[in-house]
């Protein structure tokens, strides 16, 4: 005979029994990982799955500055400068594609789209993985939807000794002017479509919404110097970017362009 204290510990150890039966439906936790890998089309039509680390030849302060600012491709930064247009680019076969950007053949990188957060390291990964690239053919490029990592592209664009084109049915517009400029020599077909407007905060304040002596206008005057305008273009160039609201655009001409800056 069983005894009441045998019988109910049995009793027990059956209801937790039961209860222990469904606890790892209740409470089961699934963790899925997801690896992605990126492959790149070869000149001879393979592919070419080798990683390529993006923080390669991309100096430290640089790297920092792109860092502070980093996040998701279509993140904006204090001030932008983005007219897009409804034009899609052809890129045409690439061996390999970085960003916005797709290497053609061993000196020769084509642009289309945007330049976001991102732009800065994809440009370092692409030299690091391309060092003897030498022509920049921008094709369709709307502008920039971060204008701090713009200014640090454009001047690593320089620093590279770069060419900057604009081809046959090429159209730069907004903040992707700014990159043209940054050329180490400049080209653009005779109709090249150069497309300005003023830049515009994160508030949606424009730049003439700001006093002259604001020090945001002089981070664009002295851009504009150090790619070699002088004082009086730099600060012409500037009012006739600013002329147009953000929401505009005001096309120019390959002839207007060089008013400004030398052309080869």
């Amino acid at each position: 005979m069983v005894s009441p204290a045998a019988l109910c510990r049995t009793l027990i150890v059956a209801a937790l029994a039961a209860i222990l039966a469904f606890a790892p439906a209740q409470a089961q936790q699934i963790v899925v990982t997801t690896t992605v890998s990126w492959t790149y089309e070869t000149a001879d039509g393979g592919f070419d799955d080798d990683p390529i680390d993006e923080q390669a030849a991309f100096p430290d302060d640089e790297a920092a500055a792109v860092e502070a600012g980093s996040g998701a491709d279509n993140d904006t930064g204090a001030t932008r400068r983005y007219a897009p247009s409804a034009t899609v680019a052809t890129l045409g076969r690439a061996r390999a594609h970085f960003g916005p950007f797709a290497v053609v053949d061993d000196t020769t990188v084509r642009m289309a789209g945007d330049v976001t957060s991102a732009t800065p390291r994809q440009f370092a990964a692409m030299l690091a993985a391309y060092p003897h690239l030498k022509r920049l053919e921008m094709i369709d490029c709307p502008g920039s939807l971060d204008e701090e990592a713009n200014l640090i592209l454009a001047r690593a664009v320089r620093r590279a000794g770069l060419e900057t084109i604009v081809p046959t049915g090429g159209s730069v517009r907004s903040g992707a002017v700014e990159l043209w400029l940054a050329g180490a020599t400049r080209r653009a077909a005779p109709d090249a479509e150069f497309g300005v407007h003023s830049w515009a905060d994160d508030s949606g304040r424009e730049a003439n919404d700001y006093p002259a002596n604001d020090p945001v206008h002089a981070e664009y005057l002295s851009y504009y110097r150090e790619m070699g305008m002088d004082d009086a273009k730099a600060r012409a160039f500037y009012a006739l970017t600013n002329s147009t609201p953000f929401d505009d655009v005001r096309y120019l001409t390959r002839d207007d362009m060089a008013r400004f800056v030398t052309l080869n």
